[in-house]
């Protein structure tokens, strides 16, 4: 091993719902041949740590690892902790390497890097992906031990990020929160069947299961096609086409695994809300209505557009294709769109909405809906002069005191409540797109009226947290001065104001990014305001009231001294 890194820290635990706790003593994790131990210079709170706070082993991220890993390397990993196993949380990190293992090859002393969150290749057994912060032990704590061997990609590519050394520690941080905002619209969206994948298709009683071998023709050739049909065309075309086929009499045969692609020719509610639930990560249900009518709102699982990745597409015709004709190439707004984001008082909402206002496409209206009128008040000062600037319109509200009547071309919901989602159905136009950007729980069903998201041609997205380019892109950004992530700093804490920061961040009394810098063990919460008082030293080193490097830089400085 090389590095000597300290015995004991202060660290903040979770063991179960709601029950955290600061432990002042935890121990020091040493590393394994295979493992670095990085000191944490700052860690951003986040709206996701309050969906792992409430939800703990149910949060798709703390399941257990499905596969993509050795099982053996993980049982040499002490900081793996899934399921039930206490965790630490915080993945807004930038990090220090202090100590390595012998056959550590990638990573130095010394270096300085911003975490990647996201193991996308190695899936939960709860339907997400494997993160730091989640059942990786993450950043709340002075020193974190990561495996090379896992936070490796199959392509070869480290989960560590390099930074150079003079950029602040909260600008760093905050490449993750941005980065997941970039990744929002960035994302890839797949508009035909994926390549072998295994897909079903189910025809009701009386309904012809046409037009497969266009859809296939136009797409992926699945390696497994289950159907169940009444008559013989579906399964006969498709054998056609030299494809393996097995007939099925109920969805009984079929089994749990989950399906990249499902094809239903019908529109019975019960029947969509039950394949909604056979979807695979990243998997599609296609809604064939042929001129028919659902009738009635279907429970659907409003989580799983985020954390699963799925779709569902829908056409009023008889040919699947056309419900594919539908999806977007990627989730970026469009010139002319009318994008409503829900929540947008929030730290992440704001990033939206700076986002959307400073991304360069034309006219562009973007509405900011919050409850919290001061929270709402802090976003305008910000986001009327960026609109200015770059010839677009802004506009804030509040909907306890009215509605705008413009329908929404596109809609981002920041709240994770199931019902925002179907409100965003009843107000979006033609063609719309919803982005759900809020974690909903996967086992939260919400009301969803399918019969108008197909008629209005809508299509729900969601992406959770971000990959490696989304970083690079916002770290370019910080890097030339196109984009300064400190302007997201509404607040300041140690550790020992970590707790009193993460119920802050639930009730929403902040409004901007908390920034966690674990080596200050007795810093409580401070505003930015606050710190006028308390430190006013550091208060003078912001910039314009934004945080900067030279208040992080006295706020070390001082509390040490």
């Amino acid at each position: 091993m090389k590095g000597s890194p300290p015995e004991s820290q202060f660290a903040i635990e979770l063991f179960g719902p709601r029950q955290l706790r600061l432990n002042e003593a935890k121990p020091v994790l040493p590393p394994g041949p295979w493992q670095v131990v990085c000191r944490v210079e700052a860690a951003g709170l986040c709206f996701s740590d309050m969906k792992l706070l409430q939800q703990f082993s149910r949060h798709g991220r703390k399941g257990s690892v499905a596969s993509g890993i050795d099982p053996a390397v993980l049982e040499e990993v002490p900081s793996y902790v899934p399921d039930e196993r206490p965790t630490v949380p915080g993945h807004e990190a930038v990090v220090r390497v202090c100590a390595v293992g012998d056959l550590v090859e990638r990573h130095r002393v010394g270096e300085r890097y911003l975490v990647q969150t996201d193991y996308r290749w190695l899936p939960t057994t709860r339907g997400s992906n494997s993160a730091f912060g989640y059942n990786f032990e993450g950043a709340l704590q002075e020193y974190v031990l990561m495996d090379e061997r896992v936070i490796t990609s199959p392509e070869g590519e480290s989960f560590l990020i390099p930074v150079p050394e003079h950029l602040s520690a909260s600008s760093v941080a905050l490449v993750e929160p941005w980065a997941c905002v970039e990744d929002a619209y960035a994302t890839r969206e797949r508009n035909r069947i994926a390549e072998g994948g295994r897909m079903l298709v189910v025809a009701d009683r009386g309904r012809k299961a046409g037009g497969l071998e266009r859809l296939i023709g136009e797409g992926g050739r699945p390696r497994e096609i289950l159907v169940l049909a009444e008559g013989e065309d579906a399964a006969v075309s498709l054998e056609g086409l030299g494809l393996p086929v097995k007939r099925v009499r109920s969805l009984d045969e079929v089994g749990e695994r989950g399906f990249d692609d499902i094809v239903y020719f019908g529109a019975d509610a019960d029947m969509i809300q039950r394949l909604d639930g056979l979807l695979a990560v990243r998997g599609i249900l296609n809604l064939v209505l042929g001129g028919e009518r659902i009738g009635r709102r279907v429970s659907l699982g409003g989580g799983r557009a985020h954390y699963g990745f799925t779709r569902i597409v829908g056409t009023e015709t008889d040919d699947p294709s056309d419900s594919m004709l539908r999806v977007p190439e990627n989730g970026e707004i469009r010139p002319g769109d009318r994008v409503h984001v829900v929540g947008a008082g929030g730290p992440m909402g704001a990033m939206h909405v700076i986002r959307d206002l400073c991304q360069g496409v034309r006219d562009v209206t973007v509405y900011a809906s919050d409850l919290d009128g001061a929270r709402l008040q802090a976003l305008a000062a910000k986001a009327e002069r960026l609109a200015e600037e770059n010839g677009v319109r802004f506009v804030g509200y509040n909907p306890a005191e009215g509605e705008p009547e413009d329908e929404f071309t596109y809609s981002v919901v920041m709240v994770p409540v199931p019902e925002l989602v179907s409100a965003a159905i009843e107000r979006s136009a033609e063609g719309g797109i919803i982005n759900i950007f809020a974690g909903i729980p996967p086992d939260v069903s919400g009301e969803v009226d399918l019969d108008r998201y197909i008629r209005k041609g809508i299509y729900m997205m969601g992406t959770s947290g971000s990959v490696l380019e989304d970083m690079r892109i916002v770290l370019r950004k910080l890097e030339s001065g196109a984009l300064d992530t400190d302007m997201s700093v509404g607040a300041v804490s140690g550790m020992r104001g970590v707790i009193r920061g993460l119920e802050a961040v639930e009730k929403r009394e902040i409004a901007g990014k908390i920034i966690v810098y674990p080596q200050l063990h007795e810093l409580g919460l401070l505003s930015l305001e606050e710190l006028a008082d308390r430190f006013p030293s550091v208060f003078a080193k912001l910039n314009r009231g934004v945080w900067s490097k030279a208040a992080e830089d006295e706020l070390l400085r001082v509390p040490a001294g």
